[in-house]
């Protein structure tokens, strides 16, 4: 039986910064305190445990003092900054190069749009730590829309309105509702389609791997798709290997591996999310073996 791991799976750039700051920090110091997890990948946060790297909550950040912090990939908002300077909070910032080109965009479209008494909207999953992010760029008055466009209705459609999207959305869902908006402004002719901008902000290292895997997962027999249950990005890329291989299957570890899905299988392919360490597929990868010696 043939196994393959796509070599373009796995972490993303700004995840393989964030990591390496962790782990350089660690090696140094023994420890350090990280604000959330880390990457959405549970396996990847246990190994960094074990070196050290302590996760905290928002909670706990607020109660903290004269202390070290990691800033993971997804960014945070300025009210984080802020806390960490009254609290003598040593800040090690592993934010994503492209979060944070966003979030500057977000701030200077929120400032130009707030003087004519416009909106910036935000595509992405309210709650996400990317999305509170840009958010507070906006002294949190953007309003969120989600992948099935609810909040929609809470846009004024006859004042000016800004769009961006969280990096790691999905490109086609963006393009829709970009067409929807266009389409509510036109059905209520009260807002000149100039005063409606829409930004590419979709992270293009994210949004090309969606057709790389729908080539992938057609061109082997059973495809093993490895994430962590919170990513995001994880559940988006595995319905696309789904669609184009109904004989797909979601892990989060090796364990979760059942013999039968490789009955009448000469073909596998092992990929996984952004948030997926290359170490689990390949780990993945040595425990499939084991089921056709």
């Amino acid at each position: 039986m043939e196994i393959n791991i796509d070599q373009r799976s796995g972490f993303c750039f700004g995840v393989i910064n964030a990591i390496k700051v962790a782990e350089e920090q660690l090696q140094q110091h023994g420890n350090l305190y990280c604000l959330g997890d880390i990457v959405h990948n549970n396996k990847e946060v246990e190994r960094l445990k074990e070196m050290g790297l302590e996760v905290i909550s928002h909670q706990e950040f607020e109660q903290l003092k004269n202390a070290r912090v990691l800033i993971r990939a997804h960014g945070e908002p300025p009210s984080t900054y802020e806390l960490a300077r009254q609290n003598n909070i040593g800040i090690i910032d592993a934010s994503c190069p492209v979060v944070l080109k966003l979030q500057n965009k977000v701030r200077t479209g929120y400032e130009e749009v707030n003087r004519e008494q416009g909106q910036v909207v935000i595509f992405g999953k309210e709650g996400h730590a990317e999305v509170n992010g840009l958010i507070g760029q906006t002294g949190n008055d953007a309003i969120v829309v989600g992948n099935n466009f609810e909040n929609l209705d809470t846009i004024d459609f006859s004042k000016p309105i800004v769009l961006y999207s969280q990096t790691t959305q999905n490109k086609e869902d963006y393009e829709n509702l970009i067409a929807l908006i266009k389409q509510k402004i036109k059905e209520q002719n009260c807002n000149p389609q100039n005063n409606f901008k829409a930004h590419k902000t979709i992270c293009g290292q994210v949004s090309n791997r969606g057709p790389h895997l729908a080539s992938f997962s057609q061109n082997h027999d059973v495809v093993i798709f490895v994430s962590g249950k919170k990513s995001s990005n994880g559940k988006y890329l595995y319905g696309i290997c789904r669609d184009n291989n109904p004989r797909t299957h979601f892990i989060s570890e090796a364990e979760e591996l059942q013999a039968q899905w490789f009955e009448d299988c000469s073909k596998v392919g092992v990929c996984g999310a952004t948030s997926t360490p290359m170490w689990l597929m390949e780990e993945v990868a040595e425990k499939i073996k084991q089921f056709r010696l």
